[in-house]
């Protein structure tokens, strides 16, 4: 279980520090993990929400070590605020995912978007940047978000994660952004790789990336064979998909349980194999 003290920097490895921000919640869990990485020189991963104390944390983990990038694996409001004045205190530019806001009014089980990230450069897929003693190559990993990216280490065989891959949950694809389909892609994309460990932005390490992501990819395919199974019973309410499919569920978390039976839905509708919209479905004809 992750050590989870807010506002200490502790170091995961030689090249690697975690600094907690204090944003707990059902949709964090123990809040947004933003990681320096370097020894001299740094790169801060996920500076997280604009909170006075996780900055204040920031800066002292940083002292007096120069910045080259400040990076941000996507737009969602527990990730990327920070940015900004981070970049004001340190002077670092703030490289990364492309900037996306989205109006979405929907229930939703995350973070809404940050409508403040302004980004100095975007990575593409496949393009890095380096310090001294380290390398960050961008890893193009949509599903979550369209614009989400991975950040690879490879002096340490690192890849951190952000919301892509977490260690306490599985993540959120909730339309009209997330895409389950991108998602899948994406952990398809990550087992073709040899990363020796993930960092995500929430939960713990993970040791074992080529073994979780089969697991994660085993429970999505899952619930999609759940909700054709019930399509077959003529069960095509995504209200009564969710009663059926998440027993014992929090009332609370209902909207965004339905958020994810619609990612399913529009992906099996992608491949032809249901029809519909909106919380009507069938199987295809």
């Amino acid at each position: 279980m992750i050590e989870a003290p807010t506002g200490i920097a502790l170091a995961v490895e030689p090249l690697v520090a975690r600094v907690l921000a204090p944003n707990p919640s059902p949709f964090t869990f123990t809040g947004t993990q933003t990681y320096l990485v370097g020894t001299a020189e740094l790169a801060v991963i996920d500076p997280g929400p604009d909170d006075p104390a996780h900055l204040d944390a920031l800066r002292a983990a940083i002292a007096a070590r120069p910045v080259t990038a400040i990076l941000c694996t996507h737009t969602h409001r527990d990730h990327s605020p920070a940015a900004g004045p981070l970049k004001a205190a340190t002077g670092a530019p703030i490289i990364g995912c492309a900037p996306l806001t989205l109006e979405d009014a929907g229930p939703r089980a995350d973070a809404a978007f940050d409508t403040d990230y302004a980004p100095d450069r975007i990575l593409a897929d496949g393009e890095r940047i380096a310090g001294p003693d380290w390398t960050l190559v961008a890893v193009a990993t949509p599903g979550h978000t369209s614009n989400h990216l991975a950040f690879a280490l490879p002096e340490a065989g690192a890849l951190f994660t952000g919301d892509h891959v977490m260690g306490w949950s599985t993540t959120v694809v909730a339309p009209p952004d997330g895409d389950m389909a991108a998602y899948m892609a994406s952990l398809d994309k990550l087992m073709s790789r040899e990363d020796r460990i993930y960092y995500p932005a929430h939960g713990d390490a993970i040791e074992r990336p080529q073994r979780f992501v089969r697991g994660l990819m085993g429970h999505r395919k899952q619930r999609e064979g759940q909700i054709l199974r019930l399509l077959r019973e003529g069960i095509g309410l995504i209200p009564e998909m969710v009663a059926r499919m998440y027993v014992g569920l929090d009332p609370r978390l209902t909207g965004a349980a339905g958020r994810s039976v619609l990612a399913h839905l529009l992906d099996l509708r992608g491949r032809g194999l249901v029809q519909g919209e909106g919380e009507s479905w069938k199987l295809a004809a």
